[in-house]
């Protein structure tokens, strides 16, 4: 597993994001019912608190932010909004990838293998796992 590189949550969100855990949506709980499943061996965390923002679900070994998007995004100021936090977020290594909330209803098993997809791209060539294995395991004899 690689280091979480995911900035530290901000004062109040990690008590906002417990409250959003009981408090997801019908899309939110369809996906992270297949992600946390473990899908190609990935770990995902459901409305993980990075600074000010909570991400609606997070891999940290693949350095991506998943979000599940209701029309509500599309209104007002909240595309501003969603730019600049997506902006925050790939400035601290995270990529954010958003699904609209229809498309989770309507394709589920699509919408998972995009995830998936997007995921095992943004793995490292070699996923450490926490340093080099024994000398023993090498084929070396000393």
């Amino acid at each position: 597993m690689l280091r979480n590189i995911a900035p530290k949550a901000a004062n109040g969100t990690t008590g906002r994001a417990r409250t959003l855990r009981r408090e997801m949506t019908l899309p939110e709980v369809l996906l992270w019912r297949a992600l946390r499943q473990r899908p190609r061996g990935l770990k995902f965390r459901r409305q993980h608190p990075s600074g000010v923002y909570i991400l609606d679900f997070f891999c940290s070994d693949a350095r991506l932010a998943i979000e599940v998007d209701g029309e509500v995004h599309a209104r007002g100021i909240n595309p501003e909004r969603d730019q600049v936090r997506d902006a925050w977020l790939v400035s601290t290594g995270i990529e954010t990838l958003r699904i609209p909330a229809r498309d989770v209803l309507d394709n589920l098993d699509g919408v998972l293998m995009a995830v998936m997809d997007a995921a095992v791209a943004r793995l490292p060539l070699h996923h450490p796992s926490g340093g080099p294995p024994p000398r023993d395991k090498l084929g070396e004899d000393f």
